[in-house]
Protein backbone atom coordinates (compact mmCIF):
# COMPACT_ATOMS: atom_id res chain seq x y z
CA UNK A 1 0.00 0.00 0.00
CA UNK A 2 1.16 3.83 0.82
CA UNK A 3 4.79 4.50 1.33
CA UNK A 4 4.62 7.23 2.63
CA UNK A 5 1.51 10.28 3.31
CA UNK A 6 -0.58 12.46 1.24
CA UNK A 7 0.24 15.94 0.74
CA UNK A 8 -2.23 18.82 1.00
CA UNK A 9 -1.90 19.65 -2.59
CA UNK A 10 -2.49 16.23 -3.60
CA UNK A 11 -5.53 16.20 -1.40
CA UNK A 12 -6.71 19.09 -3.64
CA UNK A 13 -5.94 17.74 -7.05
CA UNK A 14 -8.00 14.60 -5.80
CA UNK A 15 -10.49 16.93 -4.91
CA UNK A 16 -10.46 19.23 -7.93
CA UNK A 17 -10.52 15.90 -10.05
CA UNK A 18 -14.05 14.81 -8.59
CA UNK A 19 -15.61 18.55 -8.78
CA UNK A 20 -14.51 18.53 -12.51
CA UNK A 21 -15.63 15.26 -13.45
CA UNK A 22 -12.88 14.87 -16.05
CA UNK A 23 -9.90 14.40 -16.87
CA UNK A 24 -10.00 17.55 -19.28
CA UNK A 25 -12.02 19.19 -16.99
CA UNK A 26 -9.74 18.74 -13.89
CA UNK A 27 -6.64 20.24 -16.36
CA UNK A 28 -8.68 23.62 -16.78
CA UNK A 29 -9.03 24.29 -13.34
CA UNK A 30 -6.36 23.23 -12.41
CA UNK A 31 -4.19 25.18 -15.78
CA UNK A 32 -2.37 22.07 -16.85
CA UNK A 33 -2.31 19.75 -19.47
CA UNK A 34 -4.82 16.55 -19.85
CA UNK A 35 -1.80 14.43 -20.17
CA UNK A 36 -0.24 16.06 -16.69
CA UNK A 37 -3.46 15.23 -14.75
CA UNK A 38 -3.50 12.12 -16.09
CA UNK A 39 0.02 11.39 -15.20
CA UNK A 40 -0.03 13.31 -11.76
CA UNK A 41 -2.97 10.57 -10.68
CA UNK A 42 -1.44 7.45 -12.10
CA UNK A 43 1.93 8.32 -9.72
CA UNK A 44 -0.43 8.69 -6.68
CA UNK A 45 -2.55 5.29 -7.54
CA UNK A 46 0.74 3.69 -8.42
CA UNK A 47 1.86 4.45 -4.75
CA UNK A 48 -1.34 3.99 -2.93
CA UNK A 49 -1.62 0.28 -5.02
CA UNK A 50 -4.88 0.57 -5.58
CA UNK A 51 -6.99 2.35 -8.59
CA UNK A 52 -9.14 5.38 -7.27
CA UNK A 53 -10.78 6.70 -10.78
CA UNK A 54 -12.84 4.95 -13.25
CA UNK A 55 -11.97 5.95 -16.59
CA UNK A 56 -14.36 6.04 -19.39
CA UNK A 57 -14.09 8.31 -23.03
CA UNK A 58 -16.47 10.01 -21.88
CA UNK A 59 -16.60 9.85 -18.19
CA UNK A 60 -15.09 9.66 -14.98
CA UNK A 61 -16.16 8.17 -11.87
CA UNK A 62 -14.47 7.54 -8.16
CA UNK A 63 -13.66 4.02 -6.89
CA UNK A 64 -15.10 3.36 -3.71
CA UNK A 65 -11.38 4.08 -2.34
CA UNK A 66 -11.27 6.88 -4.18
CA UNK A 67 -14.89 8.44 -3.09
CA UNK A 68 -13.08 7.16 1.08
CA UNK A 69 -10.03 9.60 -0.40
CA UNK A 70 -12.52 11.97 -1.37
CA UNK A 71 -14.19 11.97 1.27
CA UNK A 72 -11.49 12.56 3.67
CA UNK A 73 -10.02 15.10 1.79
CA UNK A 74 -12.34 17.45 1.41
CA UNK A 75 -12.66 17.64 5.23
CA UNK A 76 -8.89 17.60 6.25
CA UNK A 77 -8.33 20.26 3.81
CA UNK A 78 -11.71 22.38 5.40
CA UNK A 79 -9.89 21.82 8.46
CA UNK A 80 -6.48 23.26 7.45
CA UNK A 81 -8.26 26.39 6.00
CA UNK A 82 -10.09 26.87 9.23
CA UNK A 83 -6.61 26.15 11.17
CA UNK A 84 -4.92 28.63 9.43
CA UNK A 85 -7.37 31.19 9.88
CA UNK A 86 -7.98 30.75 13.47
CA UNK A 87 -3.98 30.55 14.47
CA UNK A 88 -3.04 33.30 11.88
CA UNK A 89 -3.27 37.56 11.09
CA UNK A 90 -6.59 36.39 9.28
CA UNK A 91 -7.88 35.13 12.41
CA UNK A 92 -12.21 35.60 11.75
CA UNK A 93 -11.60 36.99 7.44
CA UNK A 94 -13.46 34.27 5.47
CA UNK A 95 -11.68 32.97 3.44
CA UNK A 96 -11.61 29.62 1.13
CA UNK A 97 -13.92 27.07 -0.46
CA UNK A 98 -17.58 27.42 0.71
CA UNK A 99 -19.65 24.30 -0.51
CA UNK A 100 -23.89 24.72 -0.59
CA UNK A 101 -26.85 22.67 -1.38
CA UNK A 102 -30.35 24.38 -1.68
CA UNK A 103 -33.43 23.12 -3.55
CA UNK A 104 -33.78 23.99 -7.10
CA UNK A 105 -36.79 26.76 -6.86
CA UNK A 106 -35.69 27.97 -3.49
CA UNK A 107 -31.94 27.78 -4.62
CA UNK A 108 -32.47 29.84 -7.39
CA UNK A 109 -35.01 32.15 -6.49
CA UNK A 110 -33.32 33.17 -3.53
CA UNK A 111 -29.78 32.02 -2.37
CA UNK A 112 -28.23 32.52 -5.82
CA UNK A 113 -29.09 36.01 -5.10
CA UNK A 114 -27.84 36.12 -1.40
CA UNK A 115 -24.76 34.51 -2.71
CA UNK A 116 -24.31 36.85 -5.22
CA UNK A 117 -24.02 39.74 -2.20
CA UNK A 118 -21.92 37.59 0.29
CA UNK A 119 -18.94 37.35 -2.43
CA UNK A 120 -19.49 41.06 -2.64
CA UNK A 121 -18.78 41.34 0.69
CA UNK A 122 -16.10 38.64 1.38
CA UNK A 123 -14.58 37.98 -2.12
CA UNK A 124 -11.76 36.09 -0.50
CA UNK A 125 -14.37 32.90 -0.49
CA UNK A 126 -14.91 30.85 -3.59
CA UNK A 127 -18.50 29.67 -3.45
CA UNK A 128 -19.97 26.54 -4.81
CA UNK A 129 -23.53 26.59 -4.86
CA UNK A 130 -25.38 23.21 -6.21
CA UNK A 131 -29.09 22.67 -6.47
CA UNK A 132 -30.73 19.47 -6.45
CA UNK A 133 -34.67 17.96 -6.44
CA UNK A 134 -34.15 16.08 -2.82
CA UNK A 135 -31.72 17.07 -0.54
CA UNK A 136 -28.42 15.51 0.31
CA UNK A 137 -28.32 12.90 3.40
CA UNK A 138 -27.44 15.08 6.39
CA UNK A 139 -24.07 13.16 6.61
CA UNK A 140 -23.02 13.70 3.08
CA UNK A 141 -20.04 15.48 3.34
CA UNK A 142 -19.85 17.00 0.13
CA UNK A 143 -21.67 19.91 1.33
CA UNK A 144 -20.34 22.66 4.04
CA UNK A 145 -23.90 24.38 4.15
CA UNK A 146 -27.22 22.85 3.50
CA UNK A 147 -30.04 24.81 3.03
CA UNK A 148 -33.38 22.54 3.61
CA UNK A 149 -37.32 22.95 4.78
CA UNK A 150 -38.25 21.80 8.17
CA UNK A 151 -35.51 21.34 10.89
CA UNK A 152 -34.27 18.28 10.93
CA UNK A 153 -34.64 15.37 13.64
CA UNK A 154 -30.98 14.29 13.20
CA UNK A 155 -29.08 15.56 16.51
CA UNK A 156 -25.52 15.51 14.61
CA UNK A 157 -25.95 18.87 12.75
CA UNK A 158 -26.68 22.39 13.44
CA UNK A 159 -29.94 23.05 12.11
CA UNK A 160 -30.49 27.33 12.24
CA UNK A 161 -34.05 28.86 11.21
CA UNK A 162 -33.45 31.49 8.51
CA UNK A 163 -36.91 32.25 7.27
CA UNK A 164 -40.73 30.78 8.34
CA UNK A 165 -42.26 29.06 5.00
CA UNK A 166 -45.94 28.96 4.84
CA UNK A 167 -47.36 26.42 2.78
CA UNK A 168 -50.46 27.59 0.98
CA UNK A 169 -53.01 26.01 -1.81
CA UNK A 170 -53.94 27.53 -4.74
CA UNK A 171 -55.42 27.15 -8.12
CA UNK A 172 -56.13 29.49 -11.37
CA UNK A 173 -59.55 31.44 -11.42
CA UNK A 174 -59.81 29.33 -14.44
CA UNK A 175 -60.03 25.93 -12.78
CA UNK A 176 -62.43 26.98 -9.73
CA UNK A 177 -64.70 28.05 -12.61
CA UNK A 178 -64.95 25.27 -14.22
CA UNK A 179 -64.80 22.56 -11.32
CA UNK A 180 -65.89 25.18 -8.10
CA UNK A 181 -64.14 25.71 -4.82
CA UNK A 182 -63.32 23.03 -1.78
CA UNK A 183 -65.21 24.08 1.35
CA UNK A 184 -63.51 21.46 3.38
CA UNK A 185 -60.32 19.95 3.16
CA UNK A 186 -62.38 16.46 2.62
CA UNK A 187 -63.14 18.10 -0.78
CA UNK A 188 -59.89 18.03 -1.90
CA UNK A 189 -60.85 14.68 -3.02
CA UNK A 190 -63.03 15.42 -5.63
CA UNK A 191 -60.48 17.79 -7.08
CA UNK A 192 -57.79 17.28 -9.44
CA UNK A 193 -54.66 17.74 -7.71
CA UNK A 194 -50.97 18.38 -8.79
CA UNK A 195 -48.73 16.33 -6.52
CA UNK A 196 -44.83 17.50 -6.33
CA UNK A 197 -42.80 14.09 -5.38
CA UNK A 198 -39.96 16.06 -3.09
CA UNK A 199 -37.72 14.66 -0.63
CA UNK A 200 -39.10 11.83 1.58
CA UNK A 201 -41.98 13.59 2.49
CA UNK A 202 -45.29 11.35 1.87
CA UNK A 203 -46.70 11.73 -1.67
CA UNK A 204 -50.08 12.63 -2.17
CA UNK A 205 -50.58 13.12 1.62
CA UNK A 206 -51.91 16.63 2.32
CA UNK A 207 -51.74 17.99 5.79
CA UNK A 208 -54.24 20.54 6.57
CA UNK A 209 -56.10 21.94 10.30
CA UNK A 210 -58.25 25.31 10.58
CA UNK A 211 -56.62 28.48 11.84
CA UNK A 212 -58.25 27.85 15.58
CA UNK A 213 -56.70 24.22 15.95
CA UNK A 214 -53.12 23.37 16.78
CA UNK A 215 -51.25 21.78 14.27
CA UNK A 216 -50.93 18.10 16.03
CA UNK A 217 -54.63 18.00 14.90
CA UNK A 218 -54.27 18.73 11.54
CA UNK A 219 -56.02 16.23 8.92
CA UNK A 220 -54.52 14.02 6.50
CA UNK A 221 -56.15 14.11 2.88
CA UNK A 222 -54.93 11.73 0.74
CA UNK A 223 -55.39 13.54 -2.88
CA UNK A 224 -55.14 12.66 -6.32
CA UNK A 225 -54.71 14.10 -9.92
CA UNK A 226 -53.15 13.69 -13.60
CA UNK A 227 -50.33 15.45 -13.09
CA UNK A 228 -47.31 14.67 -11.12
CA UNK A 229 -43.77 16.40 -10.41
CA UNK A 230 -40.72 16.00 -9.14
CA UNK A 231 -40.06 19.95 -9.88
CA UNK A 232 -41.79 22.94 -7.90
CA UNK A 233 -41.88 25.31 -10.85
CA UNK A 234 -43.46 22.65 -13.68
CA UNK A 235 -46.35 22.51 -11.04
CA UNK A 236 -46.61 26.11 -10.31
CA UNK A 237 -46.77 26.30 -14.58
CA UNK A 238 -48.96 23.53 -14.89
CA UNK A 239 -51.80 25.49 -12.24
CA UNK A 240 -51.02 28.62 -13.84
CA UNK A 241 -52.90 26.70 -16.91
CA UNK A 242 -55.89 25.71 -14.88
CA UNK A 243 -55.20 21.67 -14.34
CA UNK A 244 -55.77 21.63 -11.10
CA UNK A 245 -55.48 22.82 -6.94
CA UNK A 246 -51.62 23.08 -6.09
CA UNK A 247 -49.88 22.84 -2.38
CA UNK A 248 -46.67 25.57 -2.78
CA UNK A 249 -44.39 27.30 -0.25
CA UNK A 250 -45.94 30.93 -0.41
CA UNK A 251 -42.36 32.44 -1.20
CA UNK A 252 -42.46 30.64 -4.73
CA UNK A 253 -46.62 31.67 -5.70
CA UNK A 254 -46.50 35.18 -3.82
CA UNK A 255 -45.92 36.62 -7.47
CA UNK A 256 -49.24 34.98 -8.42
CA UNK A 257 -51.35 35.36 -5.95
CA UNK A 258 -50.60 39.02 -6.06
CA UNK A 259 -51.67 39.39 -9.99
CA UNK A 260 -54.55 37.18 -9.54
CA UNK A 261 -53.20 34.38 -11.73
CA UNK A 262 -53.65 32.06 -8.49
CA UNK A 263 -56.41 32.12 -5.81
CA UNK A 264 -55.87 31.09 -2.39
CA UNK A 265 -58.00 27.64 -1.66
CA UNK A 266 -59.15 27.00 1.93
CA UNK A 267 -57.83 29.92 3.29
CA UNK A 268 -58.94 29.01 6.85
CA UNK A 269 -57.04 26.16 6.96
CA UNK A 270 -53.34 25.55 7.44
CA UNK A 271 -50.72 23.62 6.92
CA UNK A 272 -47.70 22.15 8.86
CA UNK A 273 -44.86 24.43 8.15
CA UNK A 274 -41.82 23.96 6.90
CA UNK A 275 -39.33 26.25 7.94
CA UNK A 276 -36.14 27.39 6.14
CA UNK A 277 -32.88 26.18 8.14
CA UNK A 278 -29.12 26.54 7.05
CA UNK A 279 -27.72 22.96 8.18
CA UNK A 280 -24.45 22.35 8.61
CA UNK A 281 -21.92 20.02 10.92
CA UNK A 282 -20.82 20.73 14.02
CA UNK A 283 -16.85 21.22 13.44
CA UNK A 284 -17.93 23.87 10.85
CA UNK A 285 -18.55 26.62 13.89
CA UNK A 286 -15.38 27.64 13.86
CA UNK A 287 -14.71 28.11 10.33
CA UNK A 288 -15.44 31.66 9.64
CA UNK A 289 -16.78 31.21 6.01
CA UNK A 290 -19.25 29.49 7.34
CA UNK A 291 -20.11 31.17 9.88
CA UNK A 292 -20.23 34.69 8.58
CA UNK A 293 -22.79 32.85 5.45
CA UNK A 294 -24.98 31.29 8.07
CA UNK A 295 -24.88 34.66 9.56
CA UNK A 296 -25.87 37.14 6.19
CA UNK A 297 -28.59 34.39 5.60
CA UNK A 298 -29.99 35.33 8.62
CA UNK A 299 -29.62 39.24 8.58
CA UNK A 300 -31.12 38.75 4.76
CA UNK A 301 -33.95 36.41 5.29
CA UNK A 302 -35.05 38.42 8.38
CA UNK A 303 -38.96 39.06 9.33
CA UNK A 304 -38.89 41.92 6.44
CA UNK A 305 -37.41 39.97 4.03
CA UNK A 306 -40.15 38.85 1.42
CA UNK A 307 -39.59 34.91 1.39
Amino acid sequence: MMSGGFQPAELGFIVALASAGSLSGAARELGITTSAVSKRLALIEARVGVPLVNRTTRRMSMTPEGEVLLEHARRILGEIADLDQLLTSSKGVPKGQLRVNATLGFGRLHIAPAISQYVLRYPEVDVQLQLSVDPPALTDDQFDVCIRFGAPSDTRVIARRLASNRRLLCASPKYLAQHGEPKTPGDLRKHNCISIRQGDEAYGLWRLYAGREAERDAQAVKVRGNLTTNDGEIAVNWALDGHGILLRAGWDIERYLDSGRLVEVLPGYKTPDADIYAVYAPRHQLSARIRTFVDFLGERFGPDYAC
